[in-house]
């Protein structure tokens, strides 16, 4: 079991504050930094100071951090070139020695795609697995060996296959509700499945989908990390969940059925109802990226305490 801070800088962060964030998540011992892959706001944050580019930023943490896991939840697949993103992770990688983990998703936000120009194309789906299919093939493909690709919406040809990762396999993150196609993307081409703001009692059932998946493939299940994203909003006493839980706009009774949330034996007793239904790691998200205080808190009364 480990613990992550993700963060969703389109609803307003700096560079800035995300190093602060990030350096903070370091020093207090999370294993990981991971970033929303977005430009528009959603709801009715101010999105200021404007959006930052997840792998941009990324990059500079590589070089302002030391210890701490980078990654993306989810890069949109209809952001990037496949294989223009293969060469930015694998260069962040090694700007970062090798700590950088790639979700990756196919796309959603179609406002968000209207709002800066970036085309919004049906088979969502088709166009994702020829991205999986590309970004592992090409990092997977030997050295000195070129990498050729046909398919219905990319083509390669006699592509270098460089760089590759700094790590011998980069881990890709698939995530997502779908029934049938991303569980056997999850199992074909990923190395861990994360569910997203899963109810509870939903989470077994998940999981449970994917393992058979994986089974049905050929694949041992148990290749897999198996994880949850879950909003956290935690106070010292309850006067001070609520406050926080007002800063984020959310409502507290909402946020405690929902999430990470509450006092802190409040927050360990609800990771502990996730661990039993089978969740290996955490995505902790974070909203009011200003509030350095709050991390502090959760590493030191609720994880520490479990």
């Amino acid at each position: 079991m480990d613990f992550r801070i993700f963060t969703e800088p389109q609803q307003g962060a700096s560079y800035d504050t995300l190093l602060a964030v990030a350096r903070t998540a370091e020093r207090l011992g999370f294993e990981g930094f991971f970033r929303s892959d977005h430009f528009l706001r959603m709801g009715s944050a101010d999105g200021l100071p404007g959006p930052t580019d997840a792998w941009t930023t990324l990059a500079g943490l590589a070089r302002e951090t030391s210890r701490i896991r980078l990654g993306t939840l989810m890069t949109s697949a209809t952001f990037r070139h496949p294989a223009i993103l293969a060469v930015q992770a694998a260069q962040v990688d090694h700007m970062s020695g090798g700590r950088v983990e790639l979700g990756i998703g196919s796309g959603w936000f179609e406002a968000e795609h209207r709002a800066f120009g970036i085309p919004f194309p049906p088979k969502l789906f088709d166009r994702f697995e020829e991205q999986l299919a590309i970004i592992t093939g090409l990092w997977d493909t030997p050295d000195g060996v070129s990498f050729t690709f046909r398919g219905e919406h990319y083509a390669l040809e006699d592509n270098p296959a460089l760089p590759k990762p700094f790590q011998s396999e980069l881990p890709i993150i698939i995530g997502g509700n779908g029934p049938t196609r991303t569980p056997e993307f999850a199992a074909r081409f990923a190395n861990e499945y994360n569910a997203a703001f899963p109810e509870l009692e939903a989470v077994r059932g998940r999981f449970a989908t994917i393992r058979d998946t994986c089974e049905r493939l050929e694949r041992n299940p148990g290749d897999l990390v198996y994880s949850a994203a879950l909003v956290a909003c935690v106070g010292s006493t309850e006067q001070e969940f609520q406050r926080r839980a007002a800063i984020i706009g959310r409502d507290p009774q909402e946020l405690r059925e929902h999430g990470i949330c509450g006092t802190p034996s409040e927050a360990a007793d609800r990771i502990g109802a996730f661990v039993r239904e089978g969740v290996e790691r955490f995505y902790l998200q974070i909203l009011d990226v200003n509030d350095l205080d709050h991390i502090e808190l959760i590493a030191r009364e609720v994880i520490a305490a479990l």
